[in-house]
């Protein structure tokens, strides 16, 4: 019996690569309106790591900054595609974006009141999809890194 011939791990990863990208692209676009910004200020403003920019900027400034950000890291990445070592400046761009975001999961009430835990509410389900983000940007980070030379 003759087995399947399937593509090589790089397909992969490019295949993570232009949906982060899309993902960055979308989220940043979107944090210039004034319905993210709202959103994103109930979750940001009392995070010791944003806090200060909204007293500066104000709620749309801060959402602003935010999204200049991640369009920031979803063109590194997608001109990752071509130069490995801003691939790797992506990926690791992306790692911090979403392990800062994941740790807003240590003070939001992510849990259903009336039920707890495992019982996911609204900020928890939308901030728990990061964790497979994290890993994306990780192993892009890994990839571009060995392709790269820095690494083995």
């Amino acid at each position: 019996m003759s087995k399947i011939v399937l593509p090589g791990e790089r397909s992969g990863i490019e295949a993570l690569r232009w949906t982060l990208v899309l993902i960055f692209f979308l989220f940043g676009t979107a944090k210039f309106a004034g319905y993210e910004a709202e959103g994103v200020a109930k979750i940001a403003e009392h995070y010791p790591l944003f806090a200060w920019m909204y007293p500066l900027w104000g709620v749309q400034g801060a959402s602003n900054t935010i999204g200049v950000i991640e369009l920031s890291t979803g063109a590194a990445l997608a001109i990752g595609a071509f130069s490995p070592r801003v691939s790797l400046l992506g990926g690791l761009m992306g790692m911090c974006t979403f392990l800062i975001t994941l740790s807003f999961m240590l003070g939001a009430p992510i849990f259903e009141k009336t039920l707890g835990a495992p019982f996911l509410a609204g900020a928890g389900q939308f901030l728990v999809k990061d964790a497979v983000l994290l890993a994306g940007c990780y192993a892009i980070a890994l990839a571009s890194a060995r392709r790269a030379g820095l690494a083995r």
